[in-house]
């Protein structure tokens, strides 16, 4: 299993995900040229790859989608409403439709999707399951639900969003009406926001943590993780913390196929 994230801010976002011999893009916000600049700093080329995920529609989940898709022949699943809202995605020989709330099979993975609560269209989070364990994706969502929350459980790698401290959100540069956005129930999770949704889902199992779209001016790496590594310690766990950038590729979680049962 491996999981990296090769770009993660509001001007791209993409995420590697390889487990049983299946290697997937969540999302490909870059261009097709980074795209395949970054896959080189971990030892991958676009040839390597087997498909593309898309949780929503906005242009730096989506910017680099067709070119990929074509140039590799890779299947790309995704909502079918949000497939409706991008009208220059260009013709895709291998475009597959799901349901928001479906489980579907992609080569020797089950994937399952789940709604999120976001200013898209119909944006949705992802978990993986494989003989290797469970990896749970959720970025991009204003609010945790239940239902988030549930479907992020007994994960062994979790991708959660950390966009912005409170204060500094608050206190920042932004106009009042994107402050009210990103705090809004369709906008992005805070640090604590998304620390409480960690306390909810702690089991002994969880090995990595990646922090996505962290913003550059209403967030600091140190206190993200600060706060992620004391709810950690408060579930008395030692998972590792990798926080996503916006420049390059994160460094990888790399594991091998043992992993804590879930009974």
């Amino acid at each position: 299993m491996r999981v990296c994230l090769l770009a993660s801010g509001s001007r791209g976002n993409s995420a590697l995900i390889e487990a049983d011999g299946s290697r997937l893009l969540i999302d490909a916000g870059l261009s097709g040229v980074e795209t395949e600049r970054r896959l080189s700093t971990i030892g991958l080329t676009g040839e390597d790859l087997h498909g593309i995920l898309v949780t929503h529609e906005h242009h730096d989940h989506v910017g680099g989608i067709g070119p990929l898709a074509r140039r590799y022949d890779l299947p790309v699943h995704l909502d079918r409403l949000t497939h409706a809202s991008l009208p220059k995605l260009g013709k895709i020989k291998a475009l597959h439709h799901f349901t928001v709330g479906e489980t579907f099979s992609f080569q020797n993975l089950s994937i399952s999707s789940f709604s999120t609560t976001h200013d898209a269209v119909n944006p949705v989070g992802f978990t993986i399951e494989s003989s290797e364990g469970k990896i749970g994706f959720a970025t991009d969502l204003g609010m945790s639900t239940r239902l988030v929350a549930e479907q992020l459980k007994q994960c062994r790698v979790l991708v959660l969003e950390a966009n912005h401290d409170e204060k500094m959100l608050q206190d920042g540069p932004y106009p009042w009406d994107l402050k009210q956005r990103i705090r809004s129930r369709h906008g992005h999770l805070s640090n604590n926001e998304s620390c409480s949704l960690l306390e909810e889902i702690c089991w002994p199992g969880l090995e990595a943590i990646f922090l996505a779209h962290l913003s550059e001016e209403n967030n600091c790496p140190t206190l993200a993780v600060e706060s992620f590594r004391k709810v950690l310690g408060d579930c008395g766990l030692t998972a590792e913390i990798i926080v996503g950038q916006q420049r390059q590729a994160s460094s990888c979680f790399n594991a091998s196929a043992v992993m804590v049962s879930s009974i």
